[in-house]
């Protein structure tokens, strides 16, 4: 089998190839994929060259951990049936060519255990299902809800920002506050207010959720902290993390890092999804068909008005 899809050649070098997949077993799927979206977090530090050494990692790659489709071909093994529409984050089909994480191609081949069928109706929001698992994995932490603070403050009206705010507001606790400088993406709150960092003086946050990825913000943020008060981190860094001990000595700060979202957050965001709890409308702001995904990457990450782009697969083959 061929697919095409997005190969990262090179930091910053981006094409449409058509590749070899690798064969299905009987415990696989085919997905044909009909969107995917391009993350502005991890995928935009592998074309940037940035993405910290791991095993696995290098180019070429194909990207990619938010995909939907409709499976095509299902194994013996698989549980899963032809015609049924998955959410699919990421696969590694693609022989020489590396899968980082894989899911930016018009056919996939993959383990049915990885995807997870979603409602028809879904359609292209369908992609965003990642990034609400993450959102949900940062105030649950596996389903810990008892111990953890939600929100009070977050520092980012993306994506991911704007999804805390909103499962903070549908857990029925109090409005968040949303620190933003670019003034392009302080609309588009419901429920909760979004401020300028200078325009906020409040110094008695009980937990502050940090989605930047700025790692020169910590010092900042631990003045904001009431005693006993908690930082979490649930952006990506690249950078090494530090703080001034005293400050953090005094509020007797907490620090708590947001790891990658687990198969019980996605099922949870889900089903939020599909019984109409959770809205995804007003997030996915940008569309372009696959075969210009080189024009799609850099208004991707240099766009401040684009929050998620998504790549149109249907006519690409």
């Amino acid at each position: 089998m061929k697919s095409m899809a997005v190969v990262l050649e090179q930091p910053g070098q981006v094409s449409l190839s058509r590749v070899g997949l690798t064969p299905a077993s009987d415990t696989d799927v085919v997905v044909d994929i009909d969107y995917s979206g391009i993350s502005t977090g991890t995928e935009k530090l592998l074309w940037n060259g940035q993405m910290p050494m791991f095993p696995g990692m290098g180019y070429p790659l194909v990207p990619g951990y938010e995909s939907v489709g409709r499976i095509v071909q299902a194994g013996k093994g698989s549980g899963l049936q032809e015609g049924q529409t998955v959410f699919v984050p990421g696969a590694r089909c693609y022989g020489e060519i590396r899968g980082l994480f894989g899911g930016s191609a018009s056919r996939v081949v993959v383990s049915a255990e990885r995807v997870t069928p979603i409602h028809d109706g879904i359609g292209e929001q369908g992609v965003l299902l990642a990034l609400a698992a993450t959102a949900y994995h940062a105030v649950s932490m596996g389903g810990k809800r008892d111990t953890i603070v939600p929100p009070e403050l977050i520092v980012g009206h993306g994506v991911l920002g704007r999804l805390l705010a909103r499962l903070t507001v549908l857990g029925g606790h109090p409005a968040p506050v949303v620190w933003e400088r670019n003034p392009e993406r302080m609309g588009g709150a419901s429920g909760y207010s979004v401020v300028r960092p200078e325009d906020d003086d409040r110094r008695d946050y009980r937990a502050v959720y940090d989605v930047s990825g700025d790692a020169s913000l910590l010092d900042a943020l631990i003045q904001r902290l009431a005693p006993g008060g908690e930082i979490v981190l649930a952006g990506f860094y690249t950078q090494p993390l530090s703080f001034a001990f005293a400050p953090a000595f005094m509020r007797e700060a907490h620090v708590r890092v947001a790891a990658e979202w687990k198969k019980p957050d996605l099922m949870a965001v889900k089903w939020l999804l599909e019984t109409g709890h959770l809205s995804l409308e007003g997030l996915i702001t940008h569309r372009e068909q696959a075969d210009r995904a080189s024009r799609a990457y850099p208004v991707a990450f240099n766009d401040a008005d684009c929050l998620k782009m998504v790549l149109d697969w249907r006519q690409c083959s």
